[in-house]
């Protein structure tokens, strides 16, 4: 595994409850209770029991009116412990390192610079992560954070994304002037394979499947989350329709 990115001090805590979708109670170690920001908006299934060991970061921002933020929560406690990253702006910052130190094989060579949050579409009203380009040629990737696990397969979206089907409409849209990939940051390092949450968007999983047809490429990448660090695990095994024996 190779390190890309190291945590400051994290604090380590009990989840309390999650509410109002931004919002976390959870009570330190040394227990005082604090709120902390949660930047995931989704259901994030398996992902908020209370009683769950979290961690969180603190800011120094007096201007922010949560100091906290929550990063991670450890999941599967009882069979192989396992901590998944929750906090949604990480992947996006991590790839960007990623692409910086060239850590990820299927781009190395590709690009020589990386250009993020590039405007795309007929009326240049929507934006893709990053714009990768060199003398030759230029690929448009979008970056999704997978979060949600049945067994040892990784799933997104684990909701209906009408903004994740636009992204795919989008992809397909460059083809021709340029290439376009889209990047799943496998936020937990217990998944070993990838594929579409068909069961909770199926619009989403149809138009994946089209746009895999269409030239568009996949990037399901691994990453282990620790309190310390993220580390790069390589590329996970694509499928690409949700196994049917997942259970929800």
């Amino acid at each position: 595994m190779t390190l890309i990115y190291q945590y400051p001090p994290l604090e380590a805590g009990i989840l309390i409850k999650r509410y109002k979708r931004f919002l976390a109670d959870i009570e330190l170690e040394s227990g005082e209770i604090i709120t902390a920001h949660c930047a995931n908006t989704g259901p994030m299934i398996g992902l908020h029991d209370p009683g769950s060991l979290v961690q969180v970061s603190r800011s120094n921002n007096p201007k922010r009116k949560l100091p906290y933020t929550w990063e991670m929560i450890s999941v599967n406690r009882e069979t192989k412990p396992t901590w998944v990253g929750v906090n949604t702006a990480m992947p996006n910052r991590i790839i960007k390192l990623a692409l910086e130190q060239k850590l990820l094989p299927e781009l190395v060579g590709r690009y020589d610079t990386i250009r993020t949050e590039v405007t795309c579409g007929r009326e240049k009203k929507s934006r893709i992560d990053f714009l990768l380009s060199n003398r030759d040629t230029s690929i448009y990737l979008e970056v999704k954070s997978a979060t949600w696990a049945e067994g040892n397969t990784a799933l997104f979206p684990d909701t209906v994304t009408t903004r994740g089907q636009k992204h795919l409409r989008e992809l397909m849209g460059v083809l021709g002037s340029t290439k376009a990939g889209i990047l799943y940051f496998i936020n937990r390092g217990d998944c070993d394979r990838f594929a579409p949450g068909d069961r909770r968007d199926p619009v989403y999983g149809e138009l994946l499947r089209e746009a895999i047809a269409k030239g568009v490429e996949v990037f399901p990448y691994r990453f282990e989350i620790t309190p310390q660090g993220i580390y790069f695990r390589g590329l996970a095994e694509f499928l690409s329709r949700q196994p049917p024996n997942d259970v929800i």
